[in-house]
């Protein structure tokens, strides 16, 4: 049987490269893919897979009203050649889509490889990360490193002056400039590595509330 597979992984750790490289494998055993990326990313051109270092291919963009077994089903009668199924952004997924995305490997007997985050800013799985780790045959960690060296598995969101964030809405799209990857100990600490933790930001507030 054809399994799901959830590559996971913090943030800036190459899961659209890692996405992109796998593609090309099946291209060069003359095999065809599908892959489709998220409409809320719009970091960079709209209906494109674009990895950090420059890697691009196209891609069918997906939203909450979008059904990935059919579009699916659709394609495999117009090219029975379509051997692998990708996801980029699967963490912007819906619990609907994560079952059309089972249902492809039951069904249309094609594996589907699904690359996204584990975990937002706050240390909360994402709703779709939720029924993936839950669901997923497979699961696979693409590793990165804190600004310490350790492994980074956390995704901390900062500010314009590279202080941490710790409270927002969950989804906000963002790059280096918004998100950055830490281990569990400088996530829990607020240290983004640029000289702030949360609790010397919150000294310094109290400070400057007690001046005005």
């Amino acid at each position: 049987m054809a399994k799901l597979y959830f590559y996971y992984s913090a943030m800036n750790a190459g899961k659209s490269s890692t996405l992109l490289q796998s593609a090309y494998n099946y291209k060069e055993r003359g095999m065809d893919t599908l892959m489709f990326v998220a409409a809320l990313d719009d970091r960079y051109e709209t209906g494109k897979i674009t990895s950090r270092i420059g890697l691009q291919a196209n891609a069918v963009i997906f939203d909450g009203h979008f059904d990935f077994f059919e579009y699916t089903a659709n394609a495999l009668k117009e090219n029975p050649n379509i051997a692998c199924i990708f996801v980029d952004d699967a963490h912007f997924l819906c619990k609907h889509h994560v079952e059309q995305l089972s249902r492809i490997t039951v069904f249309l007997k094609r594996p589907v490889l699904a690359y996204g985050l584990r975990s937002d800013f706050r240390g909360e799985l994402f709703p779709a990360t939720q029924y993936l780790l839950a669901w997923a045959e497979e699961l696979v960690e693409i590793k990165t490193i804190c600004h310490c060296g350790r492994k980074a598995t956390m995704n901390m969101r900062i500010d314009e002056q590279g202080r941490p964030v710790k409270s927002g809405e969950q989804i906000e799209v963002g790059g280096n400039e918004r998100y950055i990857s830490v281990c569990r100990e400088h996530f829990l600490l607020g240290d983004s590595g640029g000289g702030f933790r949360f609790a010397e930001i919150e000294d310094k507030d109290r400070e400057g509330n007690q001046k005005t």
